[in-house]
């Protein structure tokens, strides 16, 4: 068990203790969001411990914003563990997470648990094993998924006392599993904090268009159909190409290397780069012209769509789920058939035969989606929705187990 930021309990006499539990130390959306999370209660006066499976760029980040960050071993919830095959490393995973966990909880004694997505479900029973409050935010929605599989991942949220979700769509895909879910969830849009400053679309587009996906490298995310869209954007004439921001999973090294394998047999190696992780997407939407966000397979939102909007950038989606939601009433959104590399295209050279209008109506949208999307208004809600739990009242000792 790691410790970074500190260790040990915490001992601010009178301040209420969270724990906070996250599958990853990855910063992609909903890790960017866990960090507003925490910014959230530590502003509120909490002492904030936050646990993670691994180190990795997140852990700095939370430990600036006034975190404890305890790195300690839990089951995070992957499909080849929910095969025969991974059956075993369940179990493995499930019992060296529980005995891990409860160490942690007997250390730090937190007076709530919050769980950050539902992939990590050790933290809500332990938490219910030790009767404390419990809140799960849900970053998920497999609507798409077999009812058998919706059912199974929901299960645990069941002994949840609040869920949060970040989208209609994900709350109406938990009522579909269990409706009584319905019932204790709130929903909270995500915070999106724009760049420090907004750099202005270009003026014109006729040299080339400059396109931008960012995101995990994988199939579910649909990098390869930007490749597709761009090399069907040049044989019509159309001078496109693209930037790549991303990596893989571990285990999903094959996907990168098809992605290459295309580049090469499409010969658009002057005009597709795989960019590799960023730390941020700043720099590669100032210097973007259009956002693709092609995801074939539901997205419970769409931070993505929504960090094109606040940089400016004209966006094209998929037309399905959370990202509908998270593009709505923005007039710089194009939406597109989820898996349709041609109709993305389409959208492109749409876009840049109308770049007057599209660029202005991206400046528009940009101030709407500040005000929508806005941090400090996020985490008061997210501090709002604690209100009512039995919690140790403010500057009650902690009695010791």
């Amino acid at each position: 068990m790691n410790d970074l930021g500190g260790s040990g309990r915490p001992e601010s006499a009178g301040r209420r203790t969270l724990l906070l539990a996250h599958p990853s130390a990855d910063l992609y959306g909903s890790d960017r969001v866990f960090l507003e999370t925490v910014e959230a209660f530590v502003r509120d006066g909490a002492d904030v411990v936050v646990t993670m499976p691994a180190d990795g760029p997140l852990s700095p980040l939370l430990v600036e914003r006034g975190a404890q960050v305890r790195i300690v071993p839990t089951l995070v919830l992957r499909k080849r563990l929910l095969t025969p095959r991974g059956f075993g490393e369940l179990v493995s995973q499930t019992v060296r997470g529980l005995r891990a966990g409860g160490r942690l909880m007997r250390e730090v004694q937190p007076d709530l648990v919050w769980t950050n997505t539902i992939t990590i479900p050790l933290w809500t029973a332990l938490a219910r094993l030790r009767r404390l409050p419990s809140v799960v935010h849900v970053h998920e929605a497999e609507g798409s998924a077999k009812p058998i599989v919706m059912r199974a991942l929901a299960f645990p949220l069941l002994f949840a006392d609040r869920l949060i979700a970040n989208s209609s769509y994900s709350a109406k895909t938990l009522e579909r599993s269990y409706a009584r879910l319905a019932a204790r969830t709130t929903v909270v849009l995500n915070g999106v904090p724009g760049p420090s400053e907004v750099t202005a679309p270009r003026t014109d587009v006729l040299d080339e268009l400059r396109v931008l996906f960012v995101g995990r490298l994988s199939p579910r995310k649909g990098p390869d159909l930007v490749i597709e869209a761009v090399d069907e954007l040049n044989r019509r004439g159309i001078d496109a190409r693209a930037d790549i921001v991303g990596a893989v999973y571990p285990g999903y090294e094959w996907f990168e290397d098809e992605l290459r394998a295309s580049i090469t047999a499409r010969d658009l190696t002057d005009r597709v780069t795989l960019l590799g992780f960023q730390p941020t997407p700043w720099p590669a939407l100032a210097a973007s012209d259009v956002l693709v966000v092609p995801s074939r397979l539901d997205e419970p939102f769409g931070n993505t769509a929504v960090e094109s909007i606040l940089a400016a950038r004209p966006v094209v989606v998929s037309d399905t789920s959370g990202l509908r939601e998270a593009a709505a009433g923005y007039r710089a959104a194009s939406f597109v058939t989820p898996g349709d590399a041609v109709a993305i295209a389409d959208a492109l050279a749409e876009i840049q035969s109308d770049w007057a209008a599209r660029s202005a109506a991206a400046l528009d949208d940009e101030r709407i989606a500040a005000d929508r999307h806005s941090v400090r208004a996020y985490q008061d809600r997210i501090i709002e929705s604690v209100d009512g739990l039995p919690l140790r009242p403010r500057g009650a000792e902690r009695v010791d187990a």
